[in-house]
């Protein structure tokens, strides 16, 4: 068992129709509850999480490793004068097939999503769809060239209705990392989602995201995070 967070990061927010936004998140002092069952790893070893914010780790988990990760989420989005407040319990299962690769089940859990406008104000709760992939990591980082890691996932129609998406929506990303002076940390994320729109037709959609985390201590990290799933269509 180890239990010592060192890291981070998140997933395209599978679930609900997205439309084209700017979405903020700053989250301070996370506490993602982590489990790891592992095969002879060494004391040394410390816990790279993919939770909470949008932006993946380029890392995987090991070998033979297993990791659950789960947190609190909050998040503000504002579009076309349609303001949301949503919150959410992401959670995501790691299990290590070799040392550069890794199956993932993720979910935004249970969700409660408030929706303002003019025409006033509607609380929707329910939970999020479930999405599989793997992750590879392509690189280590050197010198002044990042960590990188390639993530294949497909979002599957499984949640409530109010938060289920249409079909399988497969997404391809990359994730690369910068460690920087002082503690610090630079992660970017672009990446395209083939998803469909509530006419039914399907579209490719970018992805990117961009977080500076901070290290701390060994048990505590703070993040500030731009993230934009979906800012193109064709």
């Amino acid at each position: 068992m180890q239990n010592h967070p060192q890291k981070r990061a998140a997933a395209p927010g599978a679930g609900r129709h997205p439309q084209p936004s700017f979405t903020f998140r700053a989250l301070l002092a996370c506490l993602p509850v982590l489990m790891a069952a592992t095969a002879g790893a060494a004391e040394s070893d410390q816990i790279v999480t993919d939770r909470p914010d949008f932006v993946e780790s380029s890392n995987v988990v090991g070998k033979n490793r297993f990791q659950i990760e789960t947190s609190l989420a909050g998040e503000r989005n504002k579009a076309n004068g349609v303001k949301d407040r949503t919150y959410a319990m992401p959670t995501l299962l790691r299990y290590g097939v070799s040392d550069t690769l890794e199956l993932r089940l993720e979910t935004e859990g249970r969700i409660v999503q408030k929706t303002t406008s003019g025409a006033g104000s509607v609380t929707e709760r329910g939970y999020g769809d479930v999405s599989l992939g793997v992750k590879w990591h392509a690189a280590d980082a050197e010198g002044s060239l990042p960590s990188i890691g390639w993530l294949l996932h497909a979002d599957l129609d499984s949640g409530s209705r109010q938060f289920r998406g249409d079909g399988v929506r497969p997404s391809l990303r990359v994730a690369a990392e910068w460690e920087l002076p002082d503690e610090l940390s630079l992660g970017v994320m672009p990446g395209v989602i083939y998803d469909r729109n509530a006419a039914g037709e399907r579209f490719v959609g970018g992805v990117f995201g961009i977080v500076l985390g901070k290290a701390w201590n060994e048990r505590l990290r703070s993040f500030v995070e731009l993230s934009l799933p979906q800012i193109a269509r064709a």
